[in-house]
């Protein structure tokens, strides 16, 4: 079978999985909306670690403005979480010979 271990492989594909698992847990991103309003901090398993909203957007009382500057911030970190943990896994991938 040309030098082909499926142990080995397997062995690999282990310790890159939890290399990833490693890597989630050690990505936080952070992004905002609203020019700094809301401020929303996300780990790599996109757990929202805290959301921060300028005590000024409160009082405004514009309670849907506020509320669509929460959902902007959140799924920008979102975003930045995908984009933080592709570079990480082609990194992994190629590591192992693998390409996207």
């Amino acid at each position: 079978m040309g030098g082909f271990n499926l142990q080995e492989l397997m062995s690999k594909a282990k310790s890159q999985y939890e290399n990833l698992q490693q890597k989630m847990q050690e990505i936080v991103v952070e992004a905002s909306a609203g020019g700094g309003t809301v401020t929303a901090r996300m780990d790599g398993r996109k757990q929202l670690l805290s959301l921060r909203i300028d005590p000024e957007a409160v009082k405004s009382g514009d309670v849907e403005m506020l509320q669509d500057l929460v959902l902007a911030a959140v799924n920008e970190a979102a975003r930045k979480v995908d984009a933080a943990m592709q570079s990480t896994v082609g990194g992994m991938l190629g590591g192992m010979g693998i390409g996207l």
